[in-house]
């Protein structure tokens, strides 16, 4: 095998040319970290995980309490066995409850409880305290708009895309 002289970046990834894999690598970088921070607060403060809040809190501001169990894992965009894990750890705590659907009895109804309501009030507090310290103090008016625009023109296809396939896969 031949030196032909050329240094590989230490993060090349074929394809993508430098200015490409240092956008990737710096979201990725700030995506993970932010992630991480707000999960560890969480966790210090409230004992609930990243997940946990998010669970809590989308259960909560449903019209009801409660969700079907697929439109759940949909919203947060879980894999069906990674919500399960999730909500037989949390029923476990007290803090939501699984039932079957009085619609059609096949379906599995995710609802939130009297102590996950108290749990999930002062966690978004320190949520959006986090969201406020780890991120949107760090960039200005104007560049949230731009990320804000930027992140809806990846998320806005892919989750179209995963709808699609949804449906073609029953």
């Amino acid at each position: 095998m031949e030196d032909d002289g050329a240094e590989t970046p230490a993060h090349h990834l074929p394809g993508l040319d430098e200015i490409e894999q240092q956008c990737w690598q710096a979201f990725l970088e700030s995506s993970t970290l932010l992630l991480s921070l707000v999960n560890r607060r969480l966790l210090a403060r409230h004992n609930l995980n990243l997940f946990d809040f998010l669970v809590l809190d989308a259960l909560a501001r449903s019209a009801d309490g409660s969700v079907r169990m697929g439109d759940l894992a949909h919203g947060l965009v879980l894999a069906p066995s990674r919500l399960t894990e999730l909500m037989r750890r949390m029923e476990a705590q007290g803090l939501v409850r699984r039932s079957r659907s009085r619609a059609d009895g096949r379906g599995v109804i995710a609802s939130i409880t009297r102590e996950g309501r108290a749990m999930v009030r002062p966690a978004a507090r320190t949520y959006a305290q986090s969201v406020r310290d780890f991120y949107l103090s760090q960039i200005s008016r104007p560049q949230m708009i731009a990320l804000g625009d930027s992140c809806r023109r990846i998320s806005v296809p892919l989750k179209a895309s995963a709808k699609s396939k949804r449906r073609r896969n029953g």
